[in-house]
């Protein structure tokens, strides 16, 4: 009888343990895809050109200025006193080590200013995938590319798309068979 109770009981928790895990539904989405369809993405893309191009333009104002204080301290420099060139040089030393280090610094801004202003379209992006993902049931949405295999009807990359109600790519045309 004992017997009988637990094989009962373990019948009950595999069959409820498939019905469960049988009622969640699975989907997928390429999030990057997306973005690049937004129109968000446009101007983000443009703001950050537009901030490089005055980094890039910061930074060759002052290799313009270095570049005009070597010249003079090689213009000057049979004029000064041996202390005088001693401060210059080390002055030189001094700006020329700071442009070694502005294309890094240059990097480190550029991807705090991208992800600043990324931070609103992720945040869209994720609110319709949200909810896209509450209205059709979807209990788990995977980005495309955690996944090795994916069927294309778990894709809910078109619903998100259509929730952001923004036009998707239109597919590359395909040229005609050579005859």
């Amino acid at each position: 009888m004992k017997h009988f109770f637990a094989i009962l009981f373990i019948s009950i928790g595999i069959f409820g343990f498939n019905n469960t895990t049988s009622a969640q539904k699975i989907g997928y989405v390429n999030a990057d895809s997306i973005i690049m369809l937004m129109p968000e993405a446009t101007k983000l893309q443009n703001d950050l050109n537009a901030y490089q191009q005055s980094l890039y333009q910061n930074a060759q104002d002052k290799q313009n200025a270095f570049n005009s204080a070597v010249q003079q301290f090689i213009k000057d420099s049979s004029t000064m006193s041996p202390s005088l060139k001693e401060v210059k040089r080390n002055d030189l030393q001094k700006q020329s080590q700071d442009l070694s280090n502005q294309q890094q610094e240059i990097n480190q801004q550029m991807e705090a200013k991208r992800q600043e202003l990324a931070m609103p379209i992720q945040k869209k992006l994720q609110a319709a995938i949200e909810e896209v993902a509450k209205e059709n049931g979807y209990t788990y949405v995977f980005g495309r590319d955690a996944l090795i295999v994916a069927p294309p009807k778990e894709d809910i990359g078109p619903l998100v798309i259509k929730k952001l109600n923004i036009k998707p790519a239109a597919p590359a045309a395909v040229p005609p068979a050579g005859k």
